[in-house]
């Protein structure tokens, strides 16, 4: 999948956000808690780890919609680190259920909050990218959710969310 676009509007996004809000500082660590909190929320919402409840994991329109709000921050963050000269999602092998998903990729995340180079940054996408496949998301489905929830977020930023 093409990233080059989905940074380009992450981008534009963050500099209305900047210049709405009059925010100078240093934002990373905000940024990468709040990519920790949505994909806890994700979590929550696929319920993979309630094995004590008989409920069923939430619709996948409102799956998918957290789960692109974890490339919201994603992307925020790569272009804070200067990393956005990434083009393509990339890919790799990851084994796991959906639970064990979730508990590597909230470790690959930690690593690259640490160690901020592109190669732990691409593995945060690796993981991502399982997780995906795991929920049966297409690309197609990843970016018109993105760009939903990109147009959203200018409304809310807007209306004084």
């Amino acid at each position: 999948m093409q990233l080059t676009i989905l940074f380009t509007m992450q981008q534009e996004l963050d500099s209305f956000i900047q210049n709405n809000r009059q925010q100078q500082t240093d934002v990373f660590q905000e940024k990468g808690l709040a990519l920790l909190v949505e994909l806890a929320e994700l979590a929550n919402e696929t319920r993979c780890f309630k094995f004590w409840s008989a409920k069923g994991p939430s619709e996948d329109t409102i799956i998918l919609e957290e789960y692109v709000d974890s490339i919201h921050f994603l992307l925020s963050l790569g272009i804070e680190k200067d990393l956005h000269t990434l083009t393509t999602w990339p890919v790799g092998e990851v084994e796991g259920n959906l639970t064990q998903l979730f508990l590597a990729t909230n470790g690959v995340i930690h690593r690259f909050l640490e160690e901020l180079t592109m190669e732990s940054y691409e593995q945060v996408w690796v993981y991502y990218g399982a997780i995906a496949n795991k929920l049966g998301f297409t690309n197609e489905d990843i970016i018109q959710a993105y760009i939903a929830k990109n147009e959203e977020n200018y409304n809310r930023q807007k209306t004084g969310y």
